[in-house]
């Protein structure tokens, strides 16, 4: 028994993904069903879009990338991923506030008008997310009423922690997913935006051309696509 599980450790490789952070509830998760199945380890780093963007400029090499799909066409583009990918699913956004917070009416856009301008702070990201929202508020005219109170950050995770220890009338927008990741911790996740301004974000995964491990990475992105795809509509990623 110990020969075998010797030769199995030797034959087990460490596979690195890079990865946007809307998706890190369900890959966490998924990653670990994998390793658990294979001996494969997985070491996942997670970058914003820009930050990913940077990094395979840069010249940064993973076996996998997991990004929205206009990401991943611009990185086949030049060579640095394979051609192809595994579509996992999309992330919407959603509205959160801490538990203490008064809730606000989100039911529709005009709703959603009101609560930005009767909040004292409104927290996002500079990611794919917060891009979205501010685009948002300034097609529904009150931008530049609210940019003042606004609170920005590069990720989503740092969204979450500053409404978990804010205060008074703050209202915070992020992917569903990473709210739904901070739940236990108290955050208080009052629903999606309505469907007349949702918005959601893809995620594909695909090979990196110069990865070291592409016989195990290919065999991650199927998983991922295949018998992981559960883990990853449970963690809130459609």
């Amino acid at each position: 028994m110990a020969s075998m599980w010797l030769a199995q450790a030797a034959l087990a490789a460490e596979i690195t993904v890079l990865s946007g952070g809307a998706v890190e509830p369900g890959l966490n998760t998924a990653a670990a069903a994998f390793q658990k199945e294979t001996g494969h380890l997985v070491k996942i780093t997670y970058n914003t879009t820009p930050a990913m963007r940077k990094r395979v400029g840069a010249g940064d090499v993973f076996d996998v990338v997991i990004a929205p799909p206009a990401a991943i066409k611009e990185f086949a583009a030049t060579g640095k991923v394979d051609d192809g990918g595994v579509d996992l699913g999309r992330v919407g956004s959603g509205v959160a506030v801490r538990p203490d917070a008064p809730v606000p009416d989100i039911s529709s856009a005009e709703a959603i008008k009101h609560a930005v301008l009767g909040a004292e702070s409104i927290v996002f990201n500079r990611a794919s997310t917060g891009i979205y929202i501010e685009n948002m508020l300034r097609n529904m005219g009150v931008y530049e009423q609210i940019e003042s109170k606004t609170v920005r950050y590069s990720d989503a995770g740092a969204v979450m922690e500053h409404l978990l220890k804010g205060n008074g009338r703050e209202i915070g927008f992020g992917p569903i997913s990473e709210i739904l990741l901070h739940k236990d911790k108290g955050l208080r996740y009052i629903g999606p935006l309505p469907a007349e301004i949702q918005n959601y974000t893809s995620y594909t995964a695909a090979l990196m051309s110069g990865g070291a491990n592409k016989e195990v990475a290919q065999a991650l992105v199927r998983f991922l696509g295949g018998p992981g795809k559960p883990l990853f509509v449970a963690a809130g990623i459609e």
